[in-house]
């Protein structure tokens, strides 16, 4: 027989832990015992796989997770296997000292169980591409960790695009990723992490090929990054409590979107936000799972390894979070920086405390069709394919169920059945009783949603300086159903915490997040001095950053973090998950208060006093500097101005650093808006004249200084600015003057709109406002005194008579068909009345006269051209050998006959199965008729028919087809690499067995260097080793029986892949 699946029938055996299963595998040497539990945590019920194609959904099914397995290795403490038993085994092993992949040599032979099958074992170091590490990891032991009560679940979107869905195969692609994921899971489930996290596959999306060429830009992983982010989002639930709601989304592609050797690409710190929660991963294998892993720690707020941190000396010993992926023979493991930077936000992501395995779900009775369509209730009914019937419109849908498959989409069928109660039948729409009927609140069985009680609030964001904690809350108490209200109001809530100023000089929070970026971010091929800017009101969640040396300002692809300020034009408003909430001078979320103009917290500037004075100085030599005068901390509302053209500079100190924050000696000045000291400021040049001016308040005091161009040139600067009365002791200077503040009063600011459109009857009112009195500008109501508000005073409005309701209708639609007898086109008609504004509105029906025009025609009846239309091809005429295939053809029109143009298909194909029994190998010649073409020979004279595995195309593994074993194993991709490389077909040569020692002639592979031979001159060159590699990374596994009776299925020795031991043939 062949070689079939090692899997049919393990040992299994009932405890605590559920079903266990025992493997036996010899990998380079070494004998493994694998002991094996399922994985009932990646997928959750409800979770469902669904594949697109042309923006539309084609079908949808459950996800099944029954092959999924983690485990540990006997008598090896702190070895784990992530691992699928779904087509042979496949996944990871990692032991004591390295990691490897597994994978099955061929796929879809599951038929016969008797012999088990061959697999393939690599290291993971063999698929590494930068410099090998020779450093190991210490000897102390790290545990898989166990599940919690507190456990943080990242419940997953998984969108697999068309080229790694065409690369693995349709049939195939799902059980890959499945184990792609478990992998992932593993991998957070590791001890140096120190936070329990589960990853959750709620959702698995195989993405159409258009969908997938729309969503990648070549070479713009920036851009790429965005449309799949808002891509997810799209595709988000739009009820929280459905079990398909993911916090997070995971896009695999085999399209180049970046740079050559860009893995991955993500934002940093966007989990749980609906458009920063994702990931973009280039999918290469296995490994990739360690690219997933990586690029999901960004999104959890790790940064880099030694880049803004101070673990730079764990990157060369295998940490998922550095920079360049290493080839270290070490295990993987988290950085000491990686778990602190996750100990730092994983308190503020709510949407990842929810557990998917322990749903409340709703009480019956419940409509069973709320989550199943027509379309979905048709496939069930009579298989894949089928839809809602199309050929034939029903007066009521919900009456009986007629479905039709697209091959033939007038021939319907029904079981006679309706459809499900609460199955939408129309927009808006359910059927109930065999009627299609509204969806509203008023119906018998409709639920409004009513809150949860709120969580306990989280942690701070920052431990000074103003942070922010949150709380949560759910619409299941209960949860809306049957057309119910959802709960009004917000689900989470915010509250500023450790408000108190750090200790210190003051520093600006924002540009601390950019400054942190000075060692190790490059723009333009070099390191930049970083300093923060504020883009418009759309973008000021972001960290934006400007270079103090070029002024370059550079997007960071990240949100600040909570607790950083909205705007230097808001001292109080914070940010909080990519959004901003508005504060309080009280520090309080959502309250109007304000400071006064001198920083009094709802006050009425009663205790603020405006600063003003000039002063003029004459230097009378040309000095560095000359000090003009300060101005203390707390100062607000601050200009200063030249009275006159000078040719010297204003320059600006702030006294508690020492440092310049303007015109610092030796800089050109220019006009600028700029950050400084926690403010924006402004400073322009104008006709010769320099002026600058920041709304405040100072945190410290700064000294306004001039920096002199010539000998005995006046300067003369007017300044002005607002203090509280209680920092008058501090101002020494004795030429100033205090103004008295602001007046406010009651003004006329509008009236409010009329009771009623028009027929007269109808009242409106008048509004007053607080107005200043000094610019008559409208501030807030509470600097005015209420008690002297003005009574309202009330005028009628709208006194004309009301216009005659009539029937609107708009233009017609498309027609449906473009022939046959189903064609229709829509319009929409509606009853309008005119108002006196010019404007309309809508009313019912039953107000127009008439009757409603009709809203749907007929339309294309035109009878349909014929066309060619073919059957599936019949099995091969020949068991062995070559043979024939038939299909049928026939010529089919709308009307049942008619005239097809172009040429008929092919009906009879030539097809070729394995030789016959004694059949000579021989060059065959194959018809021309049926289309074939001469196959490409192997050296030893045999046709090439093509690689009997997936992993052939693996790139890392095209070193080895230099081995005839292998070169017969992959013998089209390894001809394309020959091709490619030397110009000229494969060298002839005797035949050879798989993996067998028989001599071959050296190609130069890439991406091999060569070198010439030691035997002399002339001789031919040979494959230089790649820098650090071994020579035996990968072997082949063949199935024997086990030497004892509790074991079902092993595997022992195997061929080299990278050397010269001896094949070993599978037993039975």
């Amino acid at each position: 027989g062949g070689v079939q699946k090692p899997s049919a029938a393990p040992v299994q055996r009932r405890g605590a832990a559920g079903r266990l299963l025992y493997f036996n595998v010899t990998v380079f040497g070494k004998e493994l015992h694998l002991r094996l539990r399922p994985n009932r945590r990646l997928v959750p019920l409800g979770a469902v796989a669904e594949w697109q194609e042309d923006f539309e959904v084609l079908f949808r099914e459950p996800l099944q997770q029954r092959c999924l397995f983690t485990g540990d290795i006997s008598g090896m403490p702190g070895a784990a296997v992530a691992i699928s038993n779904c087509d042979g085994l496949a996944g990871l092993i990692r032991t004591d000292s390295n990691e490897f992949f597994i994978e099955p040599l061929e796929r879809g032979q599951q038929e016969t169980e008797e012999h088990g099958r061959a697999h393939v074992v690599y290291r993971r170091s063999a698929i590494r591409q930068d410099g090998l590490m020779t450093e190991r990891l210490g000897d102390a032991e790290r545990k898989r960790r166990h599940a919690r009560k507190d456990d943080y679940n990242i419940e997953v979107l998984l969108a697999v695009d068309d080229s790694v869905v065409r690369f693995h195969g349709k049939e195939h692609v799902q059980n890959y990723v499945l184990t792609l994921m478990n992998i992932v899971d593993e991998i957070y489930h590791d001890e140096s992490l120190g936070v329990h996290i589960n990853i959750v596959l709620v959702r698995m999306i195989m993405v159409g090929y258009r969908q997938s060429v729309s969503l990648i830009e070549r070479g713009n992983p920036s851009r790429s990054l965005e449309q799949v982010c808002r891509w997810a989002h799209s595709q988000q639930r739009s009820d929280p409590e459905h079990a398909e709601y993911h916090d997070h989304a995971v896009f695999l592609t085999r399209q180049d979107f970046g740079p050559a050797g860009m893995q991955g690409y993500a934002p940093v710190t966007g989990m749980c936000h609906p458009l920063r929660s994702c990931t973009l991963n280039h999918e290469d294998g296995f490994s990739s799972a360690f690219v997933v892993a990586h690029e999901t720690g960004h999104v959890l707020g790790m940064e880099h390894d030694g880049q803004g941190n101070r673990c730079a000396d764990e990157t060369s010993m295998g940490s998922i979070m550095a920079p360049l992926v290493q080839a270290a023979f070490h295990r993987y493991h988290w950085s000491r920086c990686s778990k602190q930077e996750l100990n730092r936000y994983i308190h503020s992501y709510d949407c990842l405390l929810d557990d998917p395995f322990e749903h409340q779900w709703p009480t019956l009775p419940e409509l069973p069709g709320i989550n199943y369509s027509m379309d979905e209730q048709c496939r069930f009914d009579f298989g894949v394919g089928y839809k809602t019937c199309t050929a034939f419109r029903t007066f009521d849908p919900c009456k009986q169920l007629w479905c039709s498959h697209p091959d033939n989409p007038y021939f319907c069928k029904t079981k006679k059945g309706p459809p499900l109660d609460g199955t939408e039948c129309s927009p808006g729409k359910w059927c109930f009783k065999g009627h299609c009927i509204w969806k509203t609140s008023e119906q018998p069985y409709s639920q409004d949603g009513s809150w949860s009680s709120w969580s306990k609030f989280g942690s701070c964001s920052r431990t000074c300086g103003g942070g922010v904690r949150s709380r949560s809350r759910n619409c299941d108490n209960p949860p809306p159903a049957y057309g119910g209200r959802h709960c009004p109001g917000a689900t989470y809530e915010y509250q500023v915490c450790n408000a108190e100023e750090c200790p210190g000089p003051y520093q600006d929070f924002r540009a601390q997040q950019c400054s942190k970026r000075n060692s190790y971010y490059t723009h333009q091929n070099s390191k930049h001095a970083w300093l923060p800017y504020e883009h418009h009101d759309g973008e000021r969640q972001w960290l934006i950053c400007r270079s103090e040396g070029t002024g370059d300002v550079v997007f960071m692809n990240q949100v600040v973090h909570d607790g950083t300020r909205c705007s230097y034009r808001d001292p109080y408003s914070i940010c909080v998950r990519g959004e901003c909430v508005h504060v309080g001078c009280d520090k309080e979320v959502g309250s109007l208060k304000q400071d006064d103009k001198c920083g009094v917290c709802g006050g009425d500037n009663s205790h603020c006093r405006t600063v003003k004075g000039t002063l003029a100085k004459t230097p009378k030599q040309l000095v560095g500097v000359l000090k003009m005068f300060e101005i203390p901390a707390g100062a607000r509302h601050l200009q200063i101005e030249e009275m006159e053209p000078a040719s010297h500079s204003i320059a600006v100190k702030n006294q508690a650093t020492g440092n310049f924050i303007l015109n610092a000696k030796g800089k050109e000045a220019k006009s600028q808006v700029f950050i400084e000291m926690g403010l924006e400021w402004e400073y322009t040049i104008e006709h010769g004249k320099e002026s600058l001016k920041t709304s405040g308040p100072l945190h410290e005091a700064i000294s306004v200084l001039v920096i002199p161009q010539e000998e005995e040139a006046r300067s003369s600067l007017m300044y002005r600015y607002i203090i509280h009365e209680d920092l008058l002791p501090m101002i020494g200077n004795n030429n100033v003057l205090l103004e008295e503040m602001d007046s406010y009063e009651w003004a006329l600011k509008s009236w409010s709109q009329c009771s009623k459109a028009c027929g007269g009857g109808s009242i409106q009112y008048t509004k007053y406002g607080c107005r200043r009195k000094s610019d008559n500008r409208m501030v807030h109501r509470n600097f005015c005194d209420n008690s002297k508000k003005p009574k309202p005073i009330r005028r009628r409005c709208n006194l004309q008579e009301c216009s005659q309701p009539a029937w609107v209708a708009e233009e017609w639609g498309a027609c449906s068909r473009s022939c046959g007898k189903l064609g229709v086109q829509a319009r929409a008609v509606q009853c309008v009345q005119r108002l006196q504004d010019g404007t309309n509105r809508t009313l019912h029906t039953k107000y127009c006269p008439g009757q409603r025009p009709e809203t749907r025609r007929p339309c294309s009846r035109l009878p349909c051209p014929a066309q060619w239309r073919t059957g599936a091809w019949s099995e091969c005429s020949a068991s062995c050998g070559e043979g024939v295939q038939q299909r049928q053809v026939v010529c089919k029109g709308s009307e049942g006959g008619g005239r097809c143009e172009g040429d008929k298909p092919e009906a009879v194909q030539g097809c070729h199965v394995a030789l016959c029994p004694g059949e000579r190998r021989r060059r065959r010649r194959y018809h021309s008729g049926w289309g074939a073409s001469l196959p490409k020979l192997l050296p030893w004279g045999e046709p090439c028919l093509g690689d009997k595995s997936i992993f052939c195309q693996m790139e890392v593994l095209a070193r080895y087809c230099s081995i005839p074993g292998y070169n017969k194993l992959c013998c089209e991709s390894c001809g394309k690499k020959t091709s490619s490389t030397t110009g000229s077909p494969p060298t002839t040569g005797p035949r050879s067995p798989l993996g067998s020692a028989a001599p071959s002639p050296a190609l130069p592979l890439s991406p091999h260097p060569t070198a010439p031979a030691r035997g002399g001159p002339g001789g031919d060159p040979t494959p230089a080793p790649q820098a650090g590699f071994e020579g035996r990374d990968l072997m082949l596994l063949f199935p024997s029986p086990c030497p004892k009776q509790q074991h079902k299925m092993c595997w022992r020795g195997g061929s080299w892949l990278g050397g010269s031991a001896p094949v070993l043939r599978a037993w039975g």
